[in-house]
């Protein structure tokens, strides 16, 4: 019998007016749907969380798009990572994926999404997309659709600026998100279980 696979993915966010914060919770509960551990995690607290990061199998960062760019409060999460994970490359090799929220349909979202794919890559780390199609884009699609917007990099939602959290984060969008935590909980079950086939492997070698 195989050994169970077991991955833990930190979902680190901000969430201004807690649009944002929705989506990080279906992230992550779309992550434990895929067999992971979820681990919810708002930047105002990193502070107690440095040590944890370095050991979790994928990070999914999260924040709202102001002003064409990430939010101030996540920047400086960003900033602050260059001294406690950065310039000893303690994430090297992790998983990595990201989503944002805005107000505006289009809101320069994927600036943002950019901006956290760069973010990533700086540190070392394993980009994983959104992994589906347009969903919004004929006149036989509807606004219920996974991925009504029709970004890929990442998952991009929606919130009326004038709507309360629990009205403003949309079904669809929500199931998007829930959808992104999956995709990358599966990608950490397939990379640990590739190490550990591979170091059985490098093991049956040398004691052959």
């Amino acid at each position: 019998m195989s050994k169970a696979i077991n991955v833990r993915v930190a979902v680190v966010y901000h969430s201004g007016y807690g649009h944002t914060a929705r989506h990080a919770e279906a992230v992550a509960t779309g992550a434990t749907s895929a067999g992971a551990e979820a681990l919810l995690i708002g930047v105002g607290e990193i502070d107690r969380y440095w040590d944890t990061l370095e050991q979790v199998d994928a990070i999914i960062f999260g924040c709202p798009t102001y002003m064409g760019s990430a939010s101030g409060q996540f920047k400086m999460f960003m900033d602050a990572s260059s001294r406690r994970a950065f310039i000893d490359a303690k994430w090297k090799d992790k998983l990595a994926a990201g989503f944002t929220n805005a107000a505006n349909r289009s809101g320069d979202k994927l600036a943002t999404l950019q901006q956290l794919a760069i973010f990533a890559a700086q540190h070392g780390m394993n980009w994983i997309n959104l992994g589906l199609q347009g969903g919004h884009n004929s006149s036989q699609s509807s606004e219920d659709t996974l991925n009504r917007h029709g970004f890929y990099i990442g998952a991009a939602a929606q919130s009326d600026a004038d709507a309360g959290a629990d009205e403003g984060a949309t079904p669809a969008d929500l199931k998007t998100s829930a959808h992104l935590g999956s995709r990358v909980a599966l990608a950490a079950r397939q990379m640990a279980a590739g190490r550990a086939a591979l170091s059985e492997d490098l093991a049956e070698r040398q004691a052959a």
